[in-house]
């Protein structure tokens, strides 16, 4: 966490920031704590489990009992079947309500993407450290996306799905998933790359080779837990993604020295231990290896 700042300390932070029924955003629980936003994403996942922790977290509200309902019922039979009389049902409410907050499908699948995707958490975590090293980045990053698939894997592949597609009402989601968090990972890393932090390859081939990993974990960890009950599970597995990650993408400044840029060609030094350096932080506090810059 913070130097000199223990877990206590923080959740004790939290609890201030949320008396009097307030519902703090994630930058204004890590300036009342004072620690990074990244540092919050990287030990908590996301602003629920932070809040369920410090025992603020509250009944859901109309608007979060619906955008529940959704996703469920999206996820079973897609959003073109999707009944706004069934949802004001499922969610147990009015049909009244439910188009005062969402007037459509088209609002309600925005909202849907804006709360279950990773893209909005990672946008944060970026925003608040842009040009900070990948060692420290990249951990938090992967929290947020582990987070977000964590129980809802099969739903969030819907929504994905649903993108995709050409229905009319995902146009403003899909503006909002090519707008924010995605684009702002691709240039982070593309920066990290120019900047030879990175091997040079294609940034989003680089966001998915990070991504990937993790869903393919949430979706064969029960299969995974069975054949090997002794592999690492939940953190450490996710240290684990991150650093095979960060030895992929390790540059290589023998061969590039003196170019300006990251070498495409494998990272052989930091395979043979060579020009690394012992990084502090991880999503759990493991070390990963850092190539000097």
């Amino acid at each position: 966490m913070g130097a000199g700042l223990s877990r206590d300390a923080v959740l004790a932070a939290v609890r201030r920031a949320c008396t009097d029924h307030r519902q703090p955003t994630m930058q204004q629980l890590a300036a009342e704590a004072g620690v990074g936003v990244r540092t919050l994403y990287r030990r908590y996942g996301n602003r629920d489990a932070l809040l369920a922790e410090a025992g603020c977290a509250s009944p859901p509200a109309t608007r979060q009992r619906i955008l529940d309902a959704a996703v469920e019922l999206v996820g079973r039979s897609g959003l073109s079947d999707l009944s706004m009389d069934e949802l004001a049902a499922h969610a147990d409410i009015s049909r009244a309500t439910l188009y005062r907050m969402f007037p459509g499908k088209s609002a309600l699948f925005d909202a849907l993407v804006q709360r279950f995707s990773p893209w909005e958490p990672i946008a944060d975590i970026l925003a608040a450290t842009p040009d900070r090293h990948p060692d420290e980045i990249i951990p938090a990053i992967a929290a947020a996306i582990a987070s977000t698939l964590s129980g809802r894997v099969g739903l969030l592949l819907r929504i994905v799905f649903e993108l995709m597609g050409a229905d009319p009402d995902t146009t403003i989601a899909r503006r909002r998933a090519l707008g924010r968090g995605l684009p702002d990972l691709v240039a982070y890393l593309d920066r990290q790359m120019t900047a030879g932090r990175l091997r040079r390859m294609s940034p989003v081939l680089a966001c998915q080779l990070l991504a990937g990993p993790i869903l393919a974990t949430q979706l064969t960890q029960p299969l995974a837990d069975k054949i090997d009950p002794q592999g690492p599970a939940g953190s450490a597995l996710l240290d684990e993604i991150v650093h095979a990650w960060r030895r992929a993408m390790a540059p290589d400044l023998t061969n590039d020295r003196g170019h300006g840029r990251a070498s495409t060609a494998p990272a052989a030094a930091t395979d043979r231990g060579e020009g690394v350096s012992s990084a502090p932080d991880s999503v759990s506090g493991c070390p990963i290896n850092r190539t000097d810059e």
